[in-house]
């Protein structure tokens, strides 16, 4: 009981320390003040009189990030043993082995084993089970144990016993870990003659060198034109995001702005250097999940109408972080600004400001929104992400399709494919035929696919409604056969479904073969927004009118179509 009063009475006298020095006329001092001191009396009266012991660092913790989740969901606490994480996020880079690992059912199991890295060097497999690693057991331990486990210092040998398909008994694999750097460019490689492609999946330390690298080697293979895929890319570093913008935009042009509440840290980033290239025809495709970083850079090159956006409206986070040190070696990432892109506008969609009174936060409406123009005059707004010029509805996947995902059916099969074949063609070539679709219909036999459409959900609620008023009796036999009708309609799902199905088979089998670059390649000839920037692409005409305010072509965007007032500047 001593060191909790002790430990107690450092946090109250703390708080007392700031009360004597307020300055007196300053009101906002004293709340400050007031309330770190009712805090601090609160948790001495807790940890001494609670009935069950305190952990004082877990109680904290939970205080601290119950008051930064009322700001809003960027704003967090790091503690000393979360610094690593948060390094690795923003530098991409860590102690490892190069594969992805997760629990399931009681399982580890490994999902990904990334091309050139110890793990895929070594031999480790996706789909082997990990039993133990340095000779600890890991059947009990969490994702986030197993992954400390497997990260250490470079040049450090971990040693892996793991059960794989097709063995009898497990096999030690012993690894020697290296320095891990994430790609920011998973993939570049050519769609056509012409036609280049790349994917963005992160802004972490050289992003903008990884791009520039990328676009060198596509034009040196010949590439006229450009597909800048920026899908479900979460953003990460602002000064990235500037670097690659600079990559396509003239040196001088105007980046993003930030601004916020300390006006001294108020900035606005330019286009420092020559870019790589202005001229060449780029199409952008983005995703409702494409947010921050990846919304300054689609922004930009829509608002210089420097490319064509193709995809979903993205997701809208226009907020700025920063990190803080604190004491112990934490650190606190706190928004501090809005930033805004060359037209004017902020992209920031949710009002995490004003709440509701059951704390439920709202959107900018589009009464609201604010005109903006682009360089060559299209009407954009501010207030909801940065919307495309040709917008593509991302696929539903069906019912029975998303159980084979969340049981992992196909991820096991594609495990078994593996190890009944050595090789494979190459990723694009390789196609399931119908003989092979059936023997995955044949492996689904006894297998639990069970799952409840809409319309039996919707049947079970009209059932109970009908029941309660009395009404079951006079509709039981037409409700049954409509139940009986979708029960057998649902039977057929694995032939009404087997184009998207046997989609989503393919790219399981070949990233077996080819990693994550083949896995990629493997979706091309069937993503849709693929498809639409090809066809964008390979129409000049439609290309240059689609960056062209009054033509017919930009007066159907989807910005084009908001009836909207106001305006701004550019």
């Amino acid at each position: 009981m001593r060191k909790k009063s002790i430990l107690a009475a450092t946090f109250l006298g703390g708080a007392a320390l700031l009360v004597s020095f307020r300055p007196a006329d300053n009101e906002r001092y004293f709340e400050i003040a007031k309330n770190l001191d009712i805090f601090a009396t609160l948790f001495k009266e807790v940890n001494t009189y609670y009935v069950d012991e305190v952990p004082p660092a877990k109680l904290v913790k939970t205080g601290i990030d119950a008051m930064l989740r009322s700001l809003d969901p960027y704003t967090n606490y790091i503690a000393e043993d979360d610094i690593e994480d948060f390094r690795t996020m923003t530098t991409g880079q860590y102690g490892g082995i190069g594969a992805v690992v997760s629990k399931r059912n009681g399982k580890t199991v490994v999902q990904a084993a990334y091309e050139g890295y110890p793990a895929q060097k070594a031999g480790l497999l996706p789909g082997d089970e990990i039993l133990n690693i340095n000779g600890v057991l890991v059947d009990k331990k969490s994702n986030s144990d197993v992954s400390k486990l497997l990260k250490g210092q470079a040049n450090s040998v971990v040693k892996l016993l793991v059960t794989r398909f097709g063995q009898d008994a497990p096999v030690e694999i012993n690894i020697t870990r290296d320095k891990i750097q994430v790609d920011n460019v998973p993939y570049y490689g050519m769609l056509t003659p012409e036609i280049g492609y790349f994917q963005l999946s992160g802004f972490t330390v050289d992003a903008g060198k990884e791009v520039r690298l990328a676009v060198s080697k596509l034009k040196e293979q010949g590439a006229k034109k450009l597909i800048f895929d920026i899908r479900d890319n979460p953003g990460g570093l602002l000064n990235e995001a500037v670097n690659i913008s600079n990559l396509f935009v003239d040196k001088g042009r105007d980046i993003v702005s930030t601004k916020g509440k300390v006006a001294d840290w108020n900035k606005t980033y330019k286009a420092l250097d020559l870019p790589l290239d202005t001229q060449t025809p780029i199409v952008v495709i983005t995703s409702n999940r494409s947010a921050s970083a990846s919304e300054i850079v689609s922004g930009v090159l829509q608002d210089y109408d420097r490319a064509v956006l193709v995809g979903e409206r993205t997701f809208g986070k226009g907020l700025v972080q920063a990190t803080r040190p604190l004491s112990y070696n934490s650190q606190l990432k706190v928004t501090t600004a809005k930033y805004y892109i060359p037209s004017g506008r902020c992209i920031q969609e949710i009002d995490y400001t004003h709440r509701a009174d059951d704390g439920t936060l709202g959107k900018v409406p589009d009464s609201l929104r604010t005109a903006f123009k682009t360089q060559a005059g299209r009407a954009v707004y501010d207030g909801g992400g940065v919307a495309p010029d040709v917008a593509v509805q991302e696929r539903e996947i069906a019912d029975i399709t998303r159980v084979l995902l969340q049981k992992s059916y196909l991820f096991d099969y594609a495990t078994r494919y593996r190890a009944q074949h050595p090789t494979i063609v190459s990723a694009r070539q390789f196609k399931l035929s119908d003989a092979d679709y059936q023997q995955f219909v044949d492996y689904l036999k006894g297998k639990d696919i069970s799952y409840e459409t809409d319309t039996e959900k919707a049947l079970t609620t009209l059932t109970k409604k009908l029941k309660a008023e009395k009404h079951y009796d006079d509709v039981k036999a037409e409700l049954e056969a409509t139940r009986r009708k979708v029960t057998t309609n649902k039977a057929n799902d694995l032939t009404r479904f087997k184009p998207e199905i046997r989609e989503l088979l393919e790219q399981e089998i070949v990233s077996r073969y080819y990693f994550q670059k083949g896995s990629i390649e493997a979706s091309f000839d069937d993503d849709p927004n693929i498809l639409m920037a090809l066809s964008v692409l390979n129409d000049q005409p439609r290309y240059t009118a689609l960056l062209r305010p009054g033509t017919v072509e930009a007066k159907t965007r989807p910005e084009a179509k908001r009836n909207m007032g106001g305006s701004g500047g550019q």
